[in-house]
């Protein structure tokens, strides 16, 4: 269980965060002069150096997405040009891209980075440029929400590239396009000119990901504990009957992927402050502001209890809650995480995704006991995450966070000579969420305009 630090607070981790914004702005540049786009999209490092890893382009928001939060905190021009230059060259085939659930993170990390700078005063007002970015996110969050499995009885979810029968929990995150495209006054059209709600999508995806991918101790099945998450959800497409849970990346479907957790936590957060700035107008039609406020908490706080009580004391989770090695660690809960036993690898690029959701759910809450233990823990996770033991000093090494894991069933993570689990390596989804983690704290800490994906 997480041991917070009741008296940490976002000014307390600001050394820390210039130290990551220093070494973040050198692995950058390392990485731009060293990778040829011919060979695709770094995913994760072997040995230290970034390579790809075939499976879809996913990450590649998160590599351009990144040089325009190192702009956004040390105000440094090159690295404004190298996002902007990239996003224009090389992620219009993201905007369109039909076979994936991965707009929010490629989408949102480029196009809506520079969209929020300029709406921000960080960056010049320019028309035609503002119009660029906005129909870019207007077309992610429109094709996002036409990768459509319809349940019946006003129900749904967008679908994984795995096909029409899976429902990720990872796409919560993506959720962040469709909002922001409504935001902007699209909608999806469909046959006869008929007007499909962006936000009425993202409702229901939301609502069927609650409903089946996170459990609440209320007895579904035999392994049912407040706040476990299951990766995937399996559906009858003749019926659209729901019929298991299962796992891609995580242990088995009855235990829980720290990273799934994480998308969920930090997911449902960050789309209750959006939902919580709507007019109550625009949410009547779907039960009620009130009722979906509270919808979305009840999970958000789920999962992050889960996540505090089956995480060890210094906030670094192992990669599965159920990993058949980690009874070999004995009491591995009450004690600090350790990236170098012989196990079962930990996962800090999850702990950076859930300590930015908590952080988010104790900021919605703020004012209550509650909202200060959530706001506790992230800093508590932020706080391990920017030490020593996570963050790479080594200018050889081209990641910034270490310890993270992608697909440790599969084995793609590299394992060093003379280890038997992944360690030492980073991915690029952790190095860029451990740079907005740092982002959002830092703008805290300094009382500058809260961080979020979303248009107020």
């Amino acid at each position: 269980m997480i041991k917070l630090n009741p008296h940490l607070s976002p000014a307390n981790l600001l050394p820390a965060i210039d130290r990551l914004f220093e070494l973040s702005g050198e692995k950058i540049l390392n990485l731009e002069h060293s990778w040829d786009p011919a060979h695709g999209t770094p995913v994760f490092t072997v040995q230290g150096r970034y390579t790809s890893r075939g499976w879809t382009e996913w990450t590649q928001g998160f590599q351009y997405g990144a040089s325009l939060l190192q702009f956004d905190v040390t105000g440094e021009q090159r690295f404004l040009e190298l996002g902007r230059s990239a996003t224009v060259q090389r992620m219009a085939s993201h905007v369109s891209h039909v076979g994936v659930h991965d707009h929010g993170f490629n989408n949102v990390s480029t196009y809506g980075n520079l969209h929020r700078l300029m709406r921000e005063g960080k960056i010049p007002d320019n028309g035609w440029e503002k119009n660029f970015y906005e129909l870019a996110l207007k077309l992610s969050g429109a094709i996002q929400a036409s990768r459509w499995t319809d349940l019946g009885k006003e129900e749904g979810y967008i679908y994984s590239f795995n096909g029409p029968h899976s429902l990720f929990a990872d796409t919560i995150r993506s959720l962040r396009v469709l909002a922001v495209a409504h935001q902007l006054g699209h909608v999806l059209m469909a046959e006869k000119d008929v007007r499909i709600s962006l936000l009425q999508r993202l409702l229901q995806h939301a609502e069927t990901t609650a409903r089946y991918n996170v459990y609440y101790g209320d007895g579904r099945d035999a392994y049912d504990i407040r706040g476990r998450v299951a990766h995937e959800s399996i559906f009858n497409l003749n019926d659209g009957s729901y019929r298991c849970p299962n796992s891609q990346q995580g242990y088995s479907p009855f235990t829980t992927w720290t990273r799934g957790l994480a998308w969920i936590l930090c997911g449902y957060a960050e789309q209750l402050e959006f939902l919580n700035t709507l007019p109550d107008i625009d949410l009547a039609p779907y039960g009620g502001k009130q009722k979906i406020l509270d919808a979305f908490r009840t999970v958000a706080e789920a999962v992050a209890d889960f996540y505090i009580e089956h995480t060890p004391t210094d906030g670094i989770p192992y990669w599965d809650t159920g990993a058949p090695g980690l009874e070999k660690l004995g009491d591995h809960l009450n004690r600090p995480a350790d990236p170098f036993n012989e196990y079962e690898p930990v996962d800090s690029s999850a702990a950076v995704i859930a300590a930015q959701g908590l952080i988010r759910l104790g900021q919605y809450l703020k004012g209550t006991d509650r909202g200060t233990l959530y706001l506790q823990a992230g800093l508590t996770v932020a706080g391990t995450a920017f030490g020593d033991t996570y963050l790479s000093a080594d200018p050889k090494h081209q990641g910034l966070l270490l310890h993270t894991v992608y697909h440790r069933p599969n084995g793609w993570d590299h394992v060093p000579p003379g280890k038997k689990i992944p360690m030492g390596e980073s991915c690029m989804w952790g190095d860029y969420h451990a740079r907005e983690l740092a982002l959002m704290i830092r703008r805290l800490a300094k009382n500058e305009p809260y961080y979020k994906f979303f248009i107020t």
